[in-house]
């Protein structure tokens, strides 16, 4: 008997992968299959992905030979078209019948109320594997997140690298097909330089087998990731070290190689004066070495290299990767010599004649403002970190003109400090200069100093308020200056160090100095909004219709609102630190907090814990869906309430009632918002829930009289504006 299942594999050989994509590339492979065969309803078993820097493969287990039968149900003629008065099948049922395979007799009747019409009920054997894994192939490389992909040859197929060879088999058959216009077959290749013959593969159970066995391959990503950390582990051991192996590292290593070889190596002790960083930095960044460190913490003169090559003599491949490593400290040593012949304070002017950005001006244009922004986060922020913060500012991009940071751009900050610490700066100047780029990513340390957090929050800020100046603000995924991660970095400063610093104010400072460097964009004439380039005169009217001018104001409400925006992913998407204490926020209470329009993200921070506590209140339900009714209300009533509440027209017991509790909770409510004792004001209100059910349960608010409906409107716009005060509670469910 046939068996109903057999595995499949798909292997992509190619030219050498993007070794930072290819662990996305294969897990998107893996997805991509996976989704094509459900889509087609093929049933199968586990899905295994393997990538090398070589090739992409996935292989299925159990999968069915075919998709399941089909159920085919189809409606012929009418009763009264497919028999004649004799009672004789007609054309129409004779055609029909014979399109479904069938005798006319075998058909049957159905009366769908509208008349008795001819049905054909059957199956229909589902499609075979090997006539759809093809295209299902082919879409699951078609959406493989490649950002930009080449062509090669003569041909016209598109694909992350050039295609070299395909491997499709089913059980221990070969799946005939054509992908990336490469011709499928059954031989995949081993190392490029161990074994680099074609090798006949049995079957998909056999492929990594195969390759480990006889190609000196090993395909799996996970299995060769930790054959180099147990290498890495094994050799930094035997020197009496432990190796400083990112797990960043560690992918990159892993996705360069196929056949991982570890070996140590040397350098000379000479070089361990050179600072730290610089030290990890060319070993990791530059040659994808792992240093090692004593059981103290201090660098040990040696490294961890990972060859790709298992080599006859291995003397010689540690010898090449010593002597690489030992040019690259000996520029690093020069570097270091040379830039400290002159202080990072003479290179001050010199920043002048350095682009920042084209319509912003230049380094030293940005390092005054964000000198004077810096000065006004340190002086609300603590002021006896002012003349540091000040100083830092002034120094921190200098080493940007440095040979070090022109070699090693991702030490900048870094070398500042170190500068600045062998210029006799402040200590509290040097780690200013350190910290202000921090935090570099997601997840990483803040500035530990007042002064290098006041540089940071005003460099961000100052970069975020140019560039949307200048019109250039992100837009869908594209974000050349990095400024979600620059807001992002502000938010998580101001909140994790509790900060209560009015954002607000802030972003309004560093538009208005952005705004007196800004130039005209190219061929926009002198007398035109540097922001937009519209006519800021008459005489001479724009040539079409255009959006009005943009203004310090709108730009400062542009910018507070990216910048607060950034805040939603900061809370829903990482829950854990910044949720500490609090149940899971949502979008609606996010957005409920962000209506209020805070006016800093410590003052948000407040709001929202304030509004989780409040929500598991009994009485927030019904208050809750109150708002949300007085919000409809309010937006459906023509006009603008009025201020105040006219007692004279209160007539219901239900609405003295609740303007009785209003009045006697307001100043209570008002005196905890404005100390942002936000949870006592929720729950000063949450006492009203009695009156407000009362008020909507007895009183009509839309009456006939308009006196007093208005009045009762203003009543409402009152309760409102108590919630107000802390969220608004009409954007949550209820």
């Amino acid at each position: 008997m046939t068996a109903a299942h057999h595995d499949f594999l798909l292997e992509i050989g190619t030219e050498e992968l993007p070794p930072k994509a290819l662990r996305t590339l294969e897990q998107a492979l893996v997805a991509g299959i996976g989704a094509g065969l459900d889509k087609a309803g093929l049933l199968h078993g586990e899905l295994t992905g393997f990538s090398t820097p070589r090739r992409l493969a996935v292989h299925v287990k159990r999968l069915a030979v075919a998709a399941p039968a089909q159920t085919v149900k189809r409606r012929g003629p009418p009763l009264s078209a497919a028999f004649d008065a004799a009672g004789e099948p007609t054309r129409a049922a004779r055609a029909f019948a014979e399109s479904c395979s069938i005798e006319v007799g075998a058909l049957e009747r159905l009366d769908e109320g509208k008349g008795v019409f001819l049905y054909f009920t059957g199956t229909k054997a589902g499609a075979r594997a090997v006539d759809l894994l093809p295209a299902i192939s082919q879409a699951a490389l078609d959406a493989l997140p490649i950002p930009r992909r080449m062509h090669w040859g003569e041909g016209t197929a598109l694909f992350v690298r050039p295609v070299h060879w395909i491997v499709m088999l089913y059980g221990a058959d070969l799946v005939p097909a054509t992908l990336l216009e490469t011709a499928s077959g059954r031989s995949t290749r081993g190392h490029r330089f161990q074994a680099p013959r074609p090798l006949h593969l049995a079957g998909p159970g056999a492929y990594a087998r195969t390759l480990e066995q006889r190609g000196y391959v090993i395909a799996g990503f996970v299995a060769r990731r930790a054959r180099i950390r147990a290498q890495v582990q094994a050799l930094a051991s035997g020197r009496g070290g432990e190796p400083l192996l990112t797990d960043a590292l560690l992918d990159e290593v892993t996705a360069l190689t196929e056949w991982p070889v570890a070996l140590v190596g040397d350098f000379e002790p000479r070089f361990l004066s050179l600072p730290r960083e610089v030290l990890v930095s060319t070993l990791v960044m530059h040659q994808r070495c792992v240093p090692l460190e004593d059981p103290a913490g201090e660098l040990l003169p040696a490294f961890v290299a990972v060859s790709n090559i298992e080599s006859r003599e291995p003397d010689k491949v540690r010898a090449g990767n010593e002597r690489v490593v030992r040019a690259r400290l000996a520029d690093a040593a020069f570097f270091w010599e040379q830039d400290r012949r002159q202080p990072l304070a003479a290179r001050i002017a010199a920043l002048d004649g350095v682009t920042f950005q084209a319509r912003l001006g230049s380094l030293g244009d940005k390092a005054r403002r964000v000198r004077a922004l810096a000065a006004a986060v340190a002086a609300a922020a603590d002021a006896a970190a002012r003349t540091a913060a000040e100083r830092a500012a002034e120094l921190c991009k200098c080493d940007l003109l440095t040979a070090m940071v022109g070699e090693f751009p991702e030490l900048q900050g870094t070398m500042g400090g170190y500068y600045a610490e062998a210029d006799g700066e402040p200590p509290e100047v040097a780690a200013a200069i350190r910290e202000h780029y921090l935090p570099r990513a997601a997840g990483d340390a803040l500035p530990a100093t007042a002064a290098g957090t006041a540089v940071a929050v005003a460099d961000r800020l100052d970069t975020l308020a140019g560039i949307f100046a200048i019109g250039e603000k992100p837009s869908g995924t594209k974000d050349p200056f990095g400024l979600r991660r620059a807001a992002l970095g502000v938010q998580r400063i101001l909140i994790e160090k509790h900060l209560d610093i009015d954002l607000r104010e802030l972003i309004g400072q560093a538009v208005a100095a952005v705004l007196r460097d800004v130039k005209p964009a190219a061929g926009v004439p002198p007398g035109k909004t540097p922001a937009t380039g519209h006519t800021s005169s008459a005489g001479t009217a724009p040539a079409a219709p255009s959006a009005p001018p943009a203004t310090a104001q709108t730009i400062a409400e542009g910018v507070y609102d990216f910048v607060m925006e950034r805040l939603r992913a900061y809370y829903l998407e990482r829950p854990a630190a910044p949720t500490e204490g609090m149940a899971a926020v949502t979008t609606e209470m996010f957005d409920a907090v962000l209506a209020a329009r805070p006016s800093s993200p410590v003052d948000f921070d407040a709001r929202l814990r304030a509004l989780s506590t409040f929500l598991e209140l009994p009485e927030s339900g019904s208050l809750t869906a109150a708002n949300k009714r007085i919000a409809n209300i309010l937006r459906k009533a023509p006009g603008t309430p009025a201020a105040q509440v006219d007692v004279h027209y209160l007539r219901e017991s239900a609405e003295v009632r609740l303007y009785d509790s209003m009045r006697a909770l307001r100043d209570a409510v008002a005196d905890a918002t404005g100390r942002r004792e936000y949870t006592g004001a929720l729950g000063r209100l949450a006492q009203l829930r009695p009156a407000v059910d009362a008020f909507f349960d007895q009183v009509l608010v839309m009456d006939e009289d308009p006196q007093l409906r208005a009045n009762r409107l203003s009543l409402l716009a009152q309760l409102q504006g108590l919630f107000a005060g802390v969220a608004d509670l009409s954007r949550l469910p209820g």
